[in-house]
């Protein structure tokens, strides 16, 4: 879960943009996250593969937690 200001603790994932297992380019929007005061997409940092980790569901979740991985493209 990115932290999306300074004062964001947790947020609420809430959901995937792409199926897990897609190629993506970067800068290409993978999910959804909200506050309770914006709710943005979150970006590919680079090409790579998506793979879903343990969050495939909505849900409040802490700052910090790995939502998914990006297997890059060598």
């Amino acid at each position: 879960m990115p932290k999306l200001d300074v004062s964001m603790t947790e947020g609420t994932f809430l959901g995937w943009l792409v199926p897990d297992g897609s190629a993506v380019a970067e800068g290409e929007p993978l999910y959804t996250v909200g506050t309770d005061k914006v709710e943005t997409e979150i970006p590919a940092p680079e090409h790579g593969v998506l793979r879903y980790g343990a969050v495939e569901v909505e849900g409040e979740y802490p700052v910090g937690t790995t939502l998914g991985r990006l297997e890059l493209e060598h």
